[in-house]
């Protein structure tokens, strides 16, 4: 645990418990095995866990998984080799306040603001929802290189998805697919739909953005790149909390990234009344 955090407000210690009982903080489903294979995987310098993030620090294990343990409330121990991994639900609520101060500041400066994941299926009404709150703050929600083609090395072999916004929210489909419901797009760690998006914008479609939010290659990608970069992440994800303690990525959410996607909309509401952004 944190040796200091701050006395909870009565919202947070809703939340807290929300987070326990969605499981999206506290006992989580990401596999204590699965956690430890890709940090493995970040410390080998596999694409599959940087995440569009070029280390410039060493990294082994050992000092990975205390970075883990200080950021998401893991186990650092490197004995801990099976069962369920656990998110420090304090931890979270920490940095979803930290999150929000930084959007209130984009909100303030009404600053273009790119929004992308790669979990549509489980975080786009989260992400949507910010969207929301920053284009009615005034803040312009860039939607560069819409319908462009990205070709991203999957283990199926090379696959080509278009870029697409449901929201304000870029997510990447299946050629030829149509949104379906609230939940459109397919899952992916890439950072290639970032590096799309910002090679559009640079060629005059809208400004650059002054902020990146988001997750997976979204975040790391952005953060590589010095743009602002800020979002979320669960416990088998190393490369955004690499990028934050690298001084690339300005804050990170550590939390079970897969659960019911309804589950999230308490933190929405969390972060866009810290934040001044409820409508």
């Amino acid at each position: 645990m944190p040796t200091e955090l701050p006395a909870q407000s009565r919202a947070q210690r809703a939340l807290r418990s929300h987070l326990l009982r969605s499981r999206i903080a506290g006992v989580v489903s990401t596999s204590r095995e699965r956690s430890l294979s890709r940090y493995r995987m970040f410390v080998a310098g596999d694409p599959r866990a940087l995440l569009g993030l070029e280390p410039e620090r060493d990294w082994r294990l050992g000092d990975l998984l205390q970075l883990m343990g200080r950021k998401c409330g893991v186990s650092a121990d490197p004995g801990h080799t099976s069962g369920q991994d656990v998110i420090d639900p304090d931890r979270t609520i920490v940095a979803l306040s930290a999150f929000a101060e930084r959007l209130a500041a984009a909100a303030a400066a009404a600053a273009p603001v790119l929004i992308g994941t790669g979990h549509p299926h489980r975080l786009l009404g989260f992400y949507a929802g910010l969207a929301a709150g920053l284009s009615a703050a005034g803040c312009t929600v860039l939607r560069p290189a819409q319908g462009r083609s990205v070709d991203i090395t999957t283990r199926f072999g090379v696959r080509t998805y278009n870029l697409d916004y449901v929201r304000g929210v870029a997510l990447v489909r299946e050629p030829g697919a149509r949104g379906c419901g609230s939940e459109p797009g397919v899952h992916t760690h890439s950072p290639l739909p970032l590096r799309v998006a910002l090679g559009a914008a640079m060629d005059g479609d809208g400004p650059l953005p002054a902020m990146v939010v988001g997750d997976h290659g979204w975040v790391c990608g952005a953060g590589q790149l010095g743009i602002e970069a800020l979002g979320l992440a669960d416990a088998d994800d190393p490369a955004p909390f690499v990028g934050q303690a690298e001084g690339r990525v300005s804050v990170v959410v550590p939390l079970d990234d897969t659960v019911r996607s309804d589950y999230y909309r308490p933190l929405t509401r969390y972060v866009l009344n810290r934040a001044c952004l409820s409508q």
